[in-house]
């Protein structure tokens, strides 16, 4: 990790952070981008959004921006930080999908590997940009350090196996329940992210992180998010038992 030139161009401070991933299962950039890219991304995203390029799907997500924002596909396919991202993977990072999030996304704790699976486990990375200022009134997120040394909770933690032919037979919220009544058992303690716009949270496939309430309607709480996976795995989606969709 020291030896790359993402590291080396790092602040101090970004430094001392990145160099506690292994134990936090997180890092925090400060300033990644400047405010005047996070507001080139807010426009081009408005504009995508009034064109009807992009619509809001699966709760207030916008997908796939990386196929019409050239600013956000160079920010995610830098080779500086591709090859930063693929130590951390300990293999080859490859850009698979943005989200933007104009909202908070309120999602309860979870962990990424029950949606985007990889095998072997651990062959994904999370980014997320705050392109505004982000604190417990406007959604924060939530993470609970450490949480990626836990075992991977996946649907036979929570009798969710299917078969052949089936895929199990119980919700999504089995799954947050079972999650949540293991944080309860645990003694785990989550921390909240105060984000400055142009900030940048990088996290482990496996740890657990969420949402916190979005309470002040009057604030907007724009973000992009980045998923990487290591391109030799294997990606499918846990819940469902099928392969993951990736758009060219």
């Amino acid at each position: 990790m020291v030896n790359t030139e993402f590291f080396k161009g790092l602040t101090a401070e970004n430094k001392e952070s990145a160099l506690h991933y292994n134990d936090n299962g997180y890092m925090i950039l400060r300033n990644f981008i400047s405010t005047d890219d996070a507001d080139k991304i807010n426009n081009e995203i408005e504009k995508l959004m009034q064109n009807g390029t992009l619509k809001f799907i699966y709760g207030g997500k916008l997908m796939f921006a990386i196929h019409h924002s050239e600013i956000i596909k160079n920010i995610g396919n830098n080779k500086n930080l591709l090859d930063f991202l693929s130590v951390l993977l300990d293999g080859q990072a490859k850009l698979f999908q943005s989200i933007n999030f104009i909202n908070g996304s309120q999602q309860k704790t979870h962990s990424d590997s029950i949606h985007m699976t990889t095998y072997p486990l651990g062959g994904l990375l999370g980014v997320w940009i705050a392109l505004e200022d982000v604190d417990e009134t406007n959604g924060a997120l939530h993470y609970i350090p450490g949480s990626h040394k836990l075992p991977y909770f996946l649907n036979s933690d929570y009798e969710n196996e299917g078969d052949a032919l089936r895929i199990g037979k119980k919700s999504y919220r089995a799954y947050e329940e079972f999650l949540d009544g293991k944080v309860k058992e645990l003694g785990l303690k989550k921390e909240i992210f105060r984000a400055k716009k142009g900030d940048m949270l990088i996290w482990h496939a496996n740890i657990l992180h969420g949402g916190e309430p979005h309470t002040d309607k009057n604030k907007t709480r724009k973000s992009l998010v980045y998923h990487f996976f290591d391109e030799n795995s294997v990606c499918y989606h846990e819940v469902t038992q099928r392969p993951a969709l990736f758009q060219l």
